[in-house]
């Protein structure tokens, strides 16, 4: 326990379950979160709201529902500040959780099982259900201490990140309500860190899926025939991953480089053919491809074209996904909503690295419309186990979070007023 900070006597929310015995009510309150099986392909989103219902009631603070698209619901809890024509702080989180092989855990990834170290096992314990938590247990202790603060804070808690965020944030940055929300700062998932210090993310990969479209000369199974699909589809694959070689190369051979700050190319699929004696017509392939922001993305495409038109004549490509912003959130001193976060996290004597986010977060989506975004969970000393078997986060790294967040929150929720604001 955190001496005065997590101790028996500190706020929190959750009914004991029995499972537990003497833990801290928080991290009670946490397990019984994961339970709820917000899993993909079909995540019960009615049950997650219940619960949201439940914790807005708790902390006497109103939750508004937004229907962005049929069944996928975004909703708000908001802590109206004692100056609302300041940008708020929104404390943004996911409720879904991407599925699981239950031969490949050690225990029932919704059951929530901690053991003997303290370690919680569960889909969703590191993305993203420890930070929601996180945050509702922060403004708990926070309001139950009487504070207030200048700007309004908002929870918010939305669908289907995990499945491209089509149907949750993207489409949600564009509605009215959003725009209501008045945001100027954003915090939202990072991933934890193996070492001492915590990964900061202040930008993302742009991620491109991409099918290459072979067509050949078909023919009889048992002849050399020309031009063949195949032969077009070896090519680009051939092109595809020796560019992925050169950049596993760069990232190998620098120190300074992390895996956000090259570009990681994946052949994920592979159609084509009716029969072993039928040369097909046509073939494809599909490549997962990340690019970081300082690339030049024109140009990069252009590369695509170049390969697909060595490659043999008729090629063609389709995305099934092009993400294209490349706005980074500053992290000079020089930012007062940098310098808030990052003089906080120093106080606490936390070490930050900052990264290009590998993956992709709704932080994007936040980027884009021309908000500042840091992606931030703040667990260190943890392996990164996000999609992973066995996802585990241990209690104590858990409860540190949320004395995180009760010094962060004050502290972007203070900051002075800003050029252009009321």
């Amino acid at each position: 326990m955190l001496p005065d900070k997590d101790g028996p006597s500190a706020g929190g929310g959750g009914c004991q379950d029995g499972l537990g015995g003497g833990e801290h009510p928080s991290v009670t309150l946490f397990r019984e979160y994961l339970r709820l099986r917000t899993v993909h392909p079909e995540p019960d989103y009615d049950a997650a709201l219940r619960f949201l219902d439940r914790m807005a009631q708790e902390l006497e603070l109103p939750m508004k529902k937004v229907e962005v698209c049929p069944g996928r619901v975004v909703a708000i809890i908001t802590w109206t500040g004692t100056n609302p024509a300041l940008k708020s702080i929104l404390l943004n989180s996911h409720t879904d959780v991407v599925p699981v092989f239950q031969e490949s855990w050690k225990y029932d990834a919704f059951s929530a099982v901690k053991d003997s170290e303290g370690n919680i096992y569960g889909r969703g314990t590191q993305d993203m259900k420890s930070v929601t938590i996180q945050y509702i247990e922060a403004i708990r202790r926070l309001k139950s201490g009487g504070r207030r603060f200048a700007r309004t804070v908002h929870l918010m808690f939305v669908p289907d990140e995990e499945v491209g965020g089509h149907k949750g944030m993207e489409t949600f940055v564009k509605h009215p309500e959003f725009k209501a929300l008045n945001i100027g700062f954003a915090l939202d998932e990072g991933l934890a860190n193996p070492g001492e210090s915590f990964t900061v993310f202040y930008g993302e990969r742009c991620p491109w899926w991409i099918t290459i479209r072979c067509p050949g000369s078909p023919g009889h199974g048992s002849r050399f025939v020309e031009n063949t699909a195949a032969e077009k589809l070896r090519r680009i694959i051939d092109s595809f991953l020796d560019f992925r070689e050169k950049e596993k190369h760069r990232l190998n051979t620098s120190e300074c480089l992390t895996l956000g700050d090259v570009t990681t190319v994946n052949m994920t699929m592979v159609k084509g053919g009716v029969a072993y004696n039928v040369i097909p017509a046509e073939m494809d392939v599909s490549f997962d491809m990340r690019i970081p922001p300082t690339v030049n993305l024109k140009a990069f495409e252009e590369q695509i074209q170049r390969w697909c038109s060595q490659a043999g004549e008729g090629i063609t490509y389709q995305f099934a996904q092009k993400h294209d912003n490349q706005d980074v959130t500053c992290t000079e001193d020089s930012d007062p909503w940098w310098r808030t976060f990052s003089t906080t996290c120093k106080a606490l004597n936390m070490s930050l690295q900052k990264e290009i986010f590998p993956a992709a977060t709704d932080s994007r989506f936040i980027r884009a419309v021309g908000l500042p975004a840091i992606g931030f969970s703040p667990m260190n000393r943890t392996p990164i186990l996000l999609h992973d078997h066995n996802e585990f986060l241990n209690e104590q790294v858990f409860l540190r979070g949320i004395q995180v967040y009760q010094e962060l929150v004050p502290a972007l929720a203070n900051v002075p007023a800003l050029p252009g604001e009321a």
